[in-house]
């Protein structure tokens, strides 16, 4: 997707969380590219895109409208997603890491630490984390042998916000937000350790509760009316 796409689908997906679309309103292509001053192919390649997120329905009749989500709908998701990489995890543990498998999470782990080691952290510097959390589950769940979980996961990952590819932050206060994603990067070394370790119980816990962090995604969406422009979502399709 172009930069130019990338805009379009950033200003339609915040446009949907601070409820400017909300949920039951008709998108259609044409006043939709005119609503944002821009040609109907971007606007285009957004709407797929946030229908594949599930965040849009597509109707028969042409166009999309905006699809309700609840706050329990994402919570039953993460908490499914969390039993799934904890899964993972633990058969990653048991079968042992390859080589392959422990030098990926391994460069996973020393960038987060030459990230966080700063003390602080940038709207930037999450999107770099979000690159690296993303492949670092991506690797426990191609460790684990199974391509079961990985299946059953891209089903999750249509609920909007359960997946790991989906991160919310504050951008009005990135102090709290450093300590939130430097904790979930110290998970990541525990979860390295118990799998390396061959600690199939302990690894399954600790991914399951590192999952859980998730749930506070879910309240960012779920109270971001209130504070919307405090809010911003960091998806695999941003830069």
């Amino acid at each position: 997707m172009s930069k130019a796409g990338q805009r379009v689908l950033s200003a339609l997906r915040q446009m949907i969380i601070s409820g400017e679309l909300e949920a039951g309103e008709r998108v259609a292509e044409i006043p939709t590219a005119e609503r944002l001053g821009v040609s109907r192919t971007p606007i285009r390649m957004a709407l797929r895109t946030l229908e594949q997120e599930g965040l849009l329905i597509k109707l028969e009749n042409r166009g999309y409208r905006v699809r309700e989500v609840t706050l329990e709908e994402i919570n039953g998701a993460v908490e499914v997603r969390g039993v799934l990489e904890g899964l993972a995890a633990r058969q990653a543990a048991e079968k042992g890491l390859k080589t392959e498998h422990r030098q990926g999470l391994l460069k996973c782990l020393i960038r987060g630490d030459e990230l966080f080691s700063q003390g602080y952290v940038t709207e930037d510097d999450l999107e770099v984390y979000h690159d690296l959390n993303k492949r670092f589950h991506s690797i426990i769940i191609e460790a684990s042998g199974n391509p079961a979980i990985d299946m059953a996961l891209t089903r999750i990952e249509h609920t909007p916000f359960a997946s790991v590819s989906s991160l919310a932050i504050d951008r009005n206060n990135l102090v709290r937000e450093y300590r939130r994603f430097n904790f979930a990067h110290m998970q990541h070394h525990a979860v390295f350790d118990a799998v390396s370790n061959g600690q199939g119980a302990r690894a399954e816990g600790i991914m399951r509760e590192h999952a859980n962090a998730t749930l506070r995604y879910a309240e960012t969406f779920n109270s971001g009316l209130a504070h919307t422009d405090n809010i911003r979502v960091i998806s695999e399709d941003l830069i």
